[in-house]
């Protein structure tokens, strides 16, 4: 136990990408680059889709969602990778990392609840379109975006006291942040059981969606085949397809690195997949919605005052 508490009195040292010490001014320069990218994208999303009234429907009320968590998202992680990087002094307490762990584990469950409830979205709008209004009530939707975040409070809180009970010994995280398997290699005792409560609780957070998920598309594609417009079959198409690509992305890079053993987890090769999904996939959220959506586009030329109202 007296390893352990060095990890709580001292803190960790995240080791970051240390390892490359001679790329650790292009990883600044482009890490940065992509994080005000993923600022300005995301929050161009909220403003347009606040200013426009045709953008204020249940389907942009998720995606305003979606985007201020992806915003949240990146903050939790970005500056804290920038400072190590730019700097010598790369540790974190445990109390701020144990903070760090728990508000990605919120952010990232709350976003794989998130996208079901847009899948059940689309899926009332493409095979329910004259009820659509009815059965995605304001009231509905607030009661939908309030349901993920209280998914994603749980399924955090609960893995953050787990890890929390486990004795660490040593400080150095070779990670960019508190990440999950990266603290159980720490683990002075063998985590057997704790592994497969993770696991369980990956299968319930990522498997289970990606399947409800998949079932809703199977049911909007049989109704998009029974639409004789072309326009009318684009226009599904365009919007749901912008919503299967942005599940791809980030259910399959969660799922690549948190569904498997963690003495088969490469930490090297992690880190480059979680600067995948910490970084790269929020910043191409807005331009899978904006370029796929014409409505979207609209509403930019509108405020830019490049164009008049397309209706």
């Amino acid at each position: 136990m007296d390893s352990s508490n060095t990890s709580l009195e001292g803190g960790f040292i995240l080791m970051g990408f240390s390892d490359w010490p001679q790329l650790e001014h292009v990883f600044f320069i482009f890490i940065s680059v992509f994080y005000f990218l993923t600022i300005f994208g995301n929050s161009t999303i909220i403003t347009v889709s606040r200013m426009d009234r045709r953008l204020q429907t249940p389907m942009y009320f998720f995606l305003n969602n979606l985007s201020f968590l992806d915003l949240c998202y990146t903050t939790s992680t970005v500056p804290q990778l920038l400072v190590n990087i730019s700097g010598t002094d790369k540790t974190i307490s445990y109390a701020g990392c144990m903070t760090q762990f728990l508000t990605v584990l919120l952010l990232g469950g709350t976003e794989c609840v998130l996208l079901v409830v847009m899948a059940f979205d689309r899926y009332a709008a493409v095979c329910h379109p004259l009820l659509y209004t009815s059965i995605m009530h304001p009231l509905l939707c607030q009661a939908l975006a309030i349901s993920s975040w209280m998914g994603g409070l749980v399924i955090s809180v609960t893995q953050t006291v787990l890890i929390m009970t486990i004795p660490l010994c040593g400080r150095d995280l070779n990670h960019f942040f508190c990440d999950m398997l990266v603290l159980l290699k720490l683990a002075c005792e063998d985590t057997g059981a704790i592994e497969d409560n993770l696991f369980v609780a990956g299968v319930i957070m990522l498997v289970c969606p990606v399947a409800l998920i998949l079932g809703t598309y199977a049911h909007i594609g049989h109704a998009v085949l029974k639409i004789k417009s072309i326009s009318g079959r684009r226009k599904a198409l365009g919007t749901c397809g912008s919503h299967l690509v942005v599940v791809f992305l980030f259910y399959g890079s969660a799922m690549y690195t948190y569904l498997q053993p963690v003495h088969g987890y490469s930490e090297s090769e992690g880190k480059f997949v979680a600067l995948f999904y910490t970084i790269v996939t929020p910043m191409l959220n807005p331009l899978i919605y904006t370029l796929r959506n014409k409505d979207v586009k609209g509403a930019l030329w509108k405020i830019f005052g490049r164009g008049t109202d397309t209706g």
